[in-house]
C-alpha cells in the first residue's frame, strides 16, 4: 500500500531539451506503461492535477507544459512558435525521457501536437484519447472564423483581431461556455493561464494562433495514419464546445472504424467538469490496449 501511494505522489520537474526547459509532472512507476497527457491552449499540465493520481496507481504518466506556457521557459531567443516546433521539443521529451511506446492523452492543441508525433513514430504509439482534440476540418466550428481570416490574409490587422482570444474575460468564457453548471469549474484555472499568457506574452498567442492554419494541411496525413495502422481510440468530448464540434469527434469513425465517441454535457474544458467519467474512459482504454 505504502509503495503503491508513494508512486501516485506527482513530482514537478524540468528537462532541459533543445533551448527549451520543459516542465512536466511525473508520477507511477517507470518500469509501467506509459502515458503521456497533452494539454491544449488555455490551459498547461495543471489541467490534469486530478487525472494524474488516478493514473498514476498503474501507469506511468508524464505531462509536460508545451513551450509557450505554463512553467515551461524557452530559453533559445531563435525559437518560432509553430506546431512543428511544439511537436520536435515534446518529441525530444519522450526520447529525453528514455520512453519507447507510449499512449496519449490529446486536448485542444495538445491534438497537432500529438498527431505529429503520430505520423512520424506510428511504432510508438499504443492508444490515443482524445478529449476535444480536433483531427478533421468539419470539426472547426464558427468560432473559428477570426483565424481562417488571419490565416488567408496574415495582415497586421488580421492578426491583431486575435488578441482578444487572449484577455482574461475571453480565457474565462472558454472554461464556462457550454457549461451547464459553472459552480463547479474552479476559478484557478482560467487565472492561472491568464497569468502565464502575461509573464510569457500574448504574441507568443499570437503566433501560435496564426500558425494553427497549417494543421489542416497535415489532417490527411493523420487520417492516412489512422487507416493504416487503427490505433486504439476513444473520443470523449464536451458537446457544447464553442471551437470544436461534435462532427469533429464522430469523424474519427471514418477512418479508424474501431474508434469509439462518446458525448458529455459539457464545454471545451470538458476536464474540468466530468474528471471522474473521463478517468474511467482513459482507464478502460488503456485496460484493453496496453495491458
Amino acid at each position: 500500500m505504502t509503495r503503491n501511494i508513494a508512486e501516485q505522489q506527482i513530482h514537478y520537474r524540468t528537462a532541459h531539451i533543445d533551448g527549451v526547459d520543459v516542465f512536466y509532472r511525473e508520477a507511477g512507476s517507470p518500469q509501467a506503461p506509459t502515458v503521456l497527457l497533452l494539454h491544449g491552449f488555455g490551459a498547461s499540465s495543471f489541467m490534469f492535477r486530478n487525472l494524474i493520481p488516478v493514473l498514476a496507481r498503474k501507469y506511468h504518466v508524464l505531462a509536460p507544459d508545451l513551450p509557450g506556457f505554463g512553467q515551461t521557459t524557452v530559453t533559445d531567443a531563435s525559437f518560432k512558435y509553430t506546431f512543428d516546433n511544439l511537436a520536435a521539443i515534446i518529441d525530444a521529451f519522450t526520447v529525453h525521457k528514455d520512453v519507447e511506446h507510449y499512449a496519449m492523452y490529446v486536448f485542444d492543441y495538445g491534438a497537432p501536437v500529438g498527431w505529429r508525433l503520430a505520423v512520424n513514430n506510428p511504432h510508438k504509439i499504443s492508444a490515443i484519447f482524445t478529449q476535444n482534440g480536433n483531427g478533421y476540418e468539419e470539426g472547426l466550428s464558427e468560432g473559428w472564423a477570426d483565424m481562417r481570416r488571419a490565416w488567408a490574409e496574415p495582415s497586421y490587422a488580421n492578426r491583431e483581431a486575435l488578441r482578444k482570444f487572449n484577455t482574461p474575460d475571453m480565457i474565462r468564457w472558454q472554461y464556462t461556455e457550454g457549461v451547464p453548471d459553472t459552480s463547479v469549474i474552479a476559478p484557478e484555472t482560467w487565472l492561472l493561464t491568464s497569468a502565464d499568457i502575461e509573464r510569457i506574452g500574448v504574441e507568443v498567442q499570437m503566433d501560435l494562433l496564426l500558425d494553427y492554419g497549417h494543421n489542416i494541411a497535415h489532417y490527411e496525413q493523420l487520417h492516412a495514419y489512422l487507416r493504416r495502422y487503427q490505433p486504439p481510440l476513444l473520443a470523449m468530448w464536451g458537446k457544447n464546445d464553442p471551437f470544436f464540434t461534435p462532427a469533429g469527434a464522430e469523424a474519427f469513425r471514418r477512418d479508424n472504424p474501431n474508434a469509439e465517441v462518446r458525448f458529455l454535457d459539457s464545454g471545451h474544458f470538458a476536464i474540468e467538469t466530468h474528471g471522474a467519467e473521463i478517468a474511467a474512459g482513459m482507464l478502460e482504454l488503456l485496460e484493453r490496449s496496453v495491458n
